[in-house]
């Protein structure tokens, strides 16, 4: 209920305002919020004066592309296995099984435009597909996270023996960079 009032409470103040400002949202709708410039909202740590440690909601340097004035509903932080009160946001995530069992369920990857699109940068920061992370995930959930271990080093050396390239990806596809063997150290 507590949440419905805040959603409530953030779009009315949106509405009346213009302008959704990271650092007006409260807490519990910061992470997966976007600001009306366009940038992501991110939940930080904050020492407060009495130097407790407390949350604070500010505007990342991460441009949403195509996307501005959001907060992200219950229904997509749920579906997608996020969690609102995460400080800060790394492709980690992405090596766990669990959580991208849920990313790439129908439920969030069809639905949830601002999640997907998030963890697709971060997956292609380190050098993976996210579409190729979920089908491969979806055939074999291991065999996936090969992809992404090492931050995107994962990968030996690739030559045209190796196997096609992916069209919409500078990097192979999964079932010809998994089956390469990582380069001796």
């Amino acid at each position: 209920m507590k949440m419905i009032v805040f959603l409530a409470f953030a779009l009315f103040l949106q509405g009346a305002l213009g302008e959704l400002i990271c650092e007006e949202l409260p807490v519990g709708l910061c992470s997966f919020s976007i600001a009306s410039s366009g940038k992501r909202c991110l939940l930080e740590t904050h020492a407060s004066n009495d130097g407790t440690m407390d949350f604070q909601c500010k505007t990342s340097e991460v441009v949403a592309i195509n996307l501005h004035d959001y907060i992200e509903a219950d229904e997509c932080v749920d579906a997608c296995g996020v969690d609102r009160k995460s400080v800060g946001i790394s492709s980690d995530t992405l090596l766990d099984s669990q959580f991208t069992a849920k990313l790439c369920s129908p439920q969030c990857y069809q639905n949830c435009p601002n999640i997907v699109d998030l963890y697709y940068n971060l997956a292609l920061g380190e050098g993976a597909f996210l579409p190729d992370l979920c089908k491969s995930q979806r055939a074999n959930s291991r065999r996936s996270m090969a992809q992404i271990k090492s931050s995107g080093t994962a990968f030996g050396p690739i030559s045209a023996a190796a196997g096609p390239m992916s069209a919409a990806s500078p990097f192979p596809s999964p079932s010809s960079s998994l089956d390469c063997a990582p380069a001796p150290m």
